[in-house]
């Protein structure tokens, strides 16, 4: 009997290292991507999705990212228990518009303060992070904005787009995020993109377009770590 206990401890002890070299030996899992923003993300998403099937899991955040003051409201839900390697973000057309805001509380410095705010508490999580730049605004007055506000109200000029832009650019310079300019992508191709002059929303062939090089700016990102 005790010769039996002996060879059994013998064999348990033996086999225990190839146990843990087996666990030890599993591939891990895809890198996991978040991205953040409101509907122009919302609507390319699918498509980076797809197009980095098999090299990444991309997830957008349930809803609207909105404005940046909803942001900080609601990033800690939105970041979850993941643990994220690359995070592709944007606020931006919200607070240049206004959806969600009191006129008071509309500036780029406000914006900029409230960004700077939500790029340090992305950073604390250790992904590497993508600012897109905001995508350009109507030519014309925004047609949701005239049905809440005067006419006037929902033209944004390219002066106040500049700003806002500006700010944004000098937060990611600050921190040193990677940055993906969308808007430079849809800028001289919003004639052809965009849904309508009144409309800061993109058709499938803009939202296709956006997506590559979303997809191209993630793919990058994972390959440098």
């Amino acid at each position: 009997m005790k010769k039996l206990l002996i060879l059994a401890s013998l064999l348990i002890s033996t086999a225990l290292p190839s146990l843990y070299a087996k666990d030890a030996s599993k591939k891990p899992g895809l890198p996991q991507v978040l991205i953040i923003g409101d509907s122009i993300s919302l609507h390319y998403t699918p498509y980076v999705t797809k197009i980095l099937k098999g090299k990444a899991v991309v997830k957008h955040h349930k809803g609207n990212a909105g404005p940046t003051i909803r942001g900080v409201a609601q990033i800690d839900k939105w970041l979850g228990r993941n643990k994220w390697d690359v995070i592709h973000f944007n606020w931006g057309l919200w607070d240049m518009y206004g959806w969600e805001y009191w006129e008071s509380d509309r500036s780029p410095a406000k914006y900029k303060k409230r960004l700077e705010k939500l790029v340090k508490r992305l950073k604390k999580t250790g992904a590497v992070l993508i600012w897109a730049t905001t995508t350009p605004v109507c030519p014309k007055p925004e047609q949701t904005m005239v049905t809440r506000f005067k006419e006037g109200k929902a033209l944004i000029s390219t002066k106040t787009e500049k700003e806002y832009l500006d700010a944004a650019r000098e937060v990611m310079e600050k921190h040193k995020i990677i940055t993906n300019d969308l808007h430079a992508l849809m800028k001289g191709k919003r004639k052809k993109y965009a849904l309508a002059d009144n409309d800061v929303h993109f058709n499938k062939e803009g939202r296709k377009k956006q997506a590559e090089q979303v997809a191209i700016a993630i793919q990058k990102a994972l390959n440098g770590k």
